[in-house]
């Protein structure tokens, strides 16, 4: 057994408030509230601007946003002060941390940073393959993997050691820490197992990729809870509004790793029945009505569904979605009656176990 620290941060002990990082989610999720995160897509520029004009679109609809580190391999503003910005404006971030594009010495530096700076959520990630993104040729690094990632930062923050074993000095960095799990990848009776390393690891709550399959995603998550993993981490929904019956069809036929059954692409074709092909703007306001009602039934169906904490929602690009899908699906206003400090409440046995409560980007 590691010999018991003395030099962790005083308010944040192990057993002293209960809490791992303190931050909005934890307190939401510690609280048994059902969790509603989105996402935020840092600009392909230096223009503070987009930040702030997305912030005003999630603020107070959301607990907490994700900051991506460059999506889908493109260059993009730093995921570290692009959630500088986006605290600034009233939302908390979860800043994601790939493992793509830094060794082990550039991320706990970057975590050190991030920390320093007021960041509390940290979701760990492998990241899209490089050759999906626009510099196809660069090298990727992948010094860690996704788990490893995770155990590193639990390491930090428990243990206050950096990976190489020394001592974190006067302040360790005490993240929320997240991951990414895809339901649907194959093989799909294998993909309960992927979870569970990352629940040994040390990983306190998961967003999940997109779900257009809910019967598959329900069969997903009957499998974890009979394996009892709903039980030590929280694990969060991941929907999206679908804007047209060609992205339907497009992530249907032609993304791996994701279902959608053909009932959705059969009701955004259908959203457009009867609508001229000229009037375009109605045309596009029909997708976008349905795709969001399909979003709000999605979530409210997944709210059943033993072991679902909470949704993320995913509508990078169309923030303005997120609101009328909060809404629509009767989660707002946002809790913020939380208990004082729980040292262990319910089903989380103490700091290291699990959820309690009702019931639950890049490569994971």
């Amino acid at each position: 057994m590691a010999e018991e620290r003395t030099n962790l941060t005083p308010a944040l002990q192990v057993g002293e408030n209960g809490y791992k990082s303190g931050s909005n989610l934890e307190k939401v999720l510690r609280a048994g509230h059902f969790a509603v995160t989105g996402e935020l897509g840092p600009p392909q520029g230096a223009d503070p601007e987009v930040i702030r004009r997305k912030a005003h679109l999630l603020e107070g609809v959301t607990d907490a946003v994700n900051i991506t580190d460059n999506q889908t391999a493109i260059v993009r503003m730093s995921s570290i002060a692009s959630g500088v910005l986006a605290m600034s404006e009233g939302l908390e971030p979860v800043v994601q941390m790939t493992c793509r594009d830094r060794n082990r010495l550039a991320i706990q530096s970057d975590l050190l940073g991030a920390y320093a700076l007021g960041m509390r959520n940290l979701l760990c990630l492998t990241g899209d393959h490089q050759s999906f993104g626009n510099h196809p040729t660069a090298k990727n690094v992948h010094d860690l993997d996704s788990v490893q990632l995770i155990c590193m930062v639990k390491d930090m923050r428990d243990e206050a050691r950096f990976q190489c074993g020394d001592e974190i000095k006067a302040m360790e960095p005490r993240f929320f820490i997240g991951a990414a799990a895809n339901p649907f990848g194959d093989p799909f009776e294998f993909r309960h197992y992927r979870l569970a390393k990352k629940v040994t690891a040390g990983v306190d709550f998961i967003q999940t990729q997109l779900i257009y399959d809910i019967p598959r995603f329900r069969e997903f998550m009957k499998r974890v809870v009979d394996m009892g993993l709903h039980e030590k981490v929280y694990i969060l929904a991941g929907v999206g509004p679908l804007k047209s019956s060609g992205m339907a069809r497009y992530m249907r036929d032609k993304v791996p790793g994701m279902i959608v059954r053909d009932e959705y692409v059969d009701r955004m074709r259908a959203a457009l029945k009867g609508i001229p092909k000229e009037e375009k703007a109605r045309r596009r306001k029909a997708l976008r009505s349905t795709g969001i009602q399909i979003c709000i039934e999605q979530i409210q169906e997944l709210r059943e569904i033993e072991g679902v904490a909470g949704v993320h929602i995913m509508a990078i690009e169309w923030e303005e979605a997120v609101r009328p899908i909060v809404e629509g699906a009767g989660l707002l206003p946002r809790p913020t009656d939380f208990l004082p400090s729980p040292t262990s409440p319910p089903g989380l046995g103490g700091i290291e176990g699990g959820r309690g409560g009702a019931g639950g980007g890049g490569q994971e």
